[in-house]
């Protein structure tokens, strides 16, 4: 075992776990996590809760109630999930008051359903706050066009926000933009913005599965020189422009009323290519003030045999750059893959949250009581 997940937290990086069950809250495996690997926040999502129900582990009971209450089961679904982010969120406590409110979190998307109607995400991350019901949740919005707004409306409202599925750098900077404009509102509205928090989850993985696929595709030397690189490249200048927002005039207006920089979040940092190290995302994403939330199975790895060296964001801008460029030479179109991306990601968080329904629709069907 080394020390690198120690290591990585002295580096300024937050380490967050990007799974939850409730066998996991239940059992003392997320405290034990907590306590023992450094984790100071858990993210779920839709895919993540359906893989957790429909295992079953410790939904019995509450399923049983929620059948006999003959509720909808859009309501089971929002009954179990809030209940699980709520008792995670009671174990990290401690956490979030040590960090003042910086970690300790525990994310919840709203409905993937509605990521393209601002209105009711809105109305929905209200309702998620309120429901859950703790000082350190995040409610998840996709960055999405019709997200952007909702996020300025949502922490305008004085809610924390988890943005999610960033994959362009342009849209990650209409992101922190939302997040600035939203802060404003709050200010004029007299709310207290040290108490409003961000992450802005920008996705890694996912673009060098898509862009190696397309390099793979082209089979040239130099096509192949690139595989693996863009990703990287892609969050590298991610965090150069969440530099460049976070020390422009604006920003030192909203610091001075005690502002929170959002921090950038590295999403989807389990290595899918297995020609890959399956610490890479981890390792080569270094930097002050970021997260890195990550499955278990690379928790462990990098705790195992990580390599921790520092900040290995500083002093690469150049060559991000210059990566980014060979492979649109090459005929990739970086716009097209990072829509694709967003497009997909929305699609697959949306077949998973049906997919939770239909397993919650049938759990409540077996478990129904019997008339009379």
């Amino acid at each position: 075992m080394t020390d690198a997940l120690k290591r990585l937290s002295e580096e300024g990086v937050a380490i967050w776990l990007d799974d939850l069950s409730r066998k996991r809250i239940t059992s003392g495996n997320l405290a034990e996590l907590i306590d023992q690997q450094h984790v100071v926040g858990v993210t779920t999502n839709p895919t993540i809760f359906q893989k957790a129900i429909s295992s079953g582990d410790g939904y019995e009971q509450q399923l049983t109630d929620l059948a006999a209450r003959k509720v909808t089961v859009e309501e089971a679904v929002r009954m179990i999930t809030t209940a699980d982010v709520r008792d995670a969120a009671d174990i990290l406590r401690p956490v979030f008051d040590a960090t003042q409110g910086q970690d300790g979190r525990v994310s919840i998307e709203v409905d993937p359903r509605l990521a393209h109607n601002t209105r009711a995400t809105v109305a929905e991350a209200k309702q998620l706050a309120w429901l859950v019901d703790r000082p350190n949740t995040l409610i998840k919005i996709p960055a999405t066009k019709a997200g952007l707004p909702a996020i300025t409306e949502t922490i305008a409202n004085g809610i924390s926000v988890n943005v999610t599925l960033i994959f362009s750098l342009e849209r990650y900077r209409e992101v922190m933009d939302a997040y600035m404009t939203g802060l404003e509102k709050a200010k004029e509205r007299g709310l207290d913005l040290s108490k409003i928090h961000s992450v802005a989850s920008f996705f890694v993985s996912r673009v060098d599965t898509e862009i190696d696929k397309r390099l793979d595709e082209l089979g040239t030397d130099e096509a192949k020189a690139l595989r693996g690189k863009a990703a990287i490249a892609n969050a590298v200048l991610a965090y150069q422009a969440y530099e460049e927002m976070f020390s422009s005039d604006r920003w030192a207006a909203l610091d001075k009323a005690q502002a929170n920089k959002q921090r950038p979040l590295w999403a989807s940092t389990g290595v899918k290519d297995p020609a890959y190290k399956d610490t890479m995302y981890v390792e080569e994403l270094v930097a002050p003030n970021t997260v890195n939330t990550m499955p278990e199975a690379t928790l462990l790895a990098t705790e195992d045999h990580g390599e921790i060296r520092g900040n290995t964001i500083a002093g690469r801008y150049e060559q991000a750059r210059a990566d980014l460029d060979a492979v649109e030479k090459l005929g990739i179109s970086y716009n097209e893959v990072v829509q694709l991306l967003e497009d997909e990601g929305v699609d697959k968080f949306e077949a998973s949250w049906n997919d939770l329904l239909k397993s919650t629709e049938a759990e409540l069907e077996r478990l129904a009581p019997s008339e009379g």
